[in-house]
């Protein structure tokens, strides 16, 4: 995309609107429940609602003492295994507690009764979210702080031992990509709309092709910039956002959709394909691979083999984000274009597939 439509863009997901009355919230039953679960908590409650969370539709409650966030299941028929916001409480709950860069947890609602459908809340966490990979407006030295920081977040989320911080039973260990493989051909397929022979030929290609399986750690499953949040004046990661596709699983598969930003064209999406890194300050993938290896002992072995798989399973989410539209169950006015974007990807994952052997 320009970087008109990436500003574009940024203007559409950032901050909040009012809320769309799809997703309209019982404003008396949720602050009774607040006052009920939330220590400290003390109305009057103002809502807003976020404009991005494609996914799970996502608030700003606001009270004279405290900010929070709330995110919730939307409504409507949806996917078996989609928007596990308890899933989300689970995974930010342990971390928090061992001192992990996320939003501090306060209560989950598994009673569907008191707005509709469950939810969690939790600290909204103020600092700069990034949208634009080339960091207009930074020195080469803050930019190349800004991508060490992401490297480090990660590296540090794939430390934890899953078992000893109470995660043992997040997910299933083993055959981690073949497992994703699966569940996003089912996602993919029950989403589908037009046929795209391009993901006909992914699904018979990946699952014949995995990589060898690497240990079981916390997989965050979307890592990218726009989903951390920055100190207001240094590189530090103050808490990274959107845990929905999280599970325990292969750490490659997480580092690897990192580095799909190098090539991704910024023409077709935000990415650093063509942008002149070097003089931006920007590492390169080998920089990268190096200081992720440097700090948990691991490297890819395929990462053509990786791109086109992270490639797909972001087809596929999207797809996904397709059929919602459809349905009329997407949160986000803005999923249309995130639908749209199927075609492009599925080629681009199909080139790497070909690189890799396919």
């Amino acid at each position: 995309m320009s970087q008109t439509d990436l500003e574009d863009a940024q203007t559409a997901f950032s901050g909040t609107r009012e809320v769309d009355p799809r997703h309209a919230l019982n404003t008396h039953q949720l602050d009774a429940w607040l006052e009920a679960n939330v220590p400290a908590y003390s109305g009057p409650l103002a809502i807003r609602q976020f404009k991005g969370g494609q996914s799970n539709p996502t608030y700003e409650l606001t009270t004279p003492g405290r900010t929070y966030v709330l995110r919730r299941k939307p409504p409507g028929t949806l996917l078996a295994s989609a928007h596990a916001v308890d899933r989300e409480f689970t995974v930010i709950s342990a971390l928090h507690a061992q001192g992990y860069p996320v939003a501090r947890p306060w209560a989950l609602c598994t009673d569907e009764t008191v707005i509709g459908s469950m939810f969690y809340v939790m600290d909204k966490v103020e600092g700069r979210v990034l949208w634009d990979l080339k960091l207009p407006g930074m020195t080469p030295e803050q930019r190349r702080d800004v991508y060490d920081a992401q490297v480090d977040a990660l590296a540090a989320l794939h430390a934890f031992d899953p078992a000893a911080i109470g995660l043992g039973d997040y997910g299933r260990p083993g055959n981690y990509f073949e497992r994703q493989v699966g569940r996003w051909t089912k996602q993919y397929r029950a989403s589908e709309i037009d046929p795209i022979p391009a993901m006909d030929r992914l699904i018979e290609f990946l699952p014949a092709t995995l990589p060898p399986e690497g240990p079981t750690r916390i997989v965050h499953g979307d890592f990218r910039l726009d989903n951390l949040i920055l100190d207001p004046e240094t590189p530090k990661v103050r808490a990274v956002l959107d845990w929905e596709l999280s599970t325990l699983g292969d750490p490659m598969a997480d580092f690897s959709y990192l580095l799909i930003a190098w090539v991704i064209p910024a023409t077709a999406r935000n990415g650093l394909a063509g942008a002149d890194i070097e003089a931006l300050g920007i590492p390169t993938v080998e920089q990268m691979v190096e200081r992720y290896a440097g700090l948990t002992g691991a490297r890819p072995a395929d990462l053509d083999w990786l791109f086109a798989y992270n490639l797909f399973r972001l087809a596929a989410i999207c797809q996904g984000i397709a059929g919602r539209v459809r349905d009329g169950t997407a949160a986000s006015a803005h999923a249309k274009t995130m639908a749209a974007q199927v075609p492009m990807l599925a080629e681009g994952a199909l080139a790497f597939a070909k690189k890799a052997g396919a």
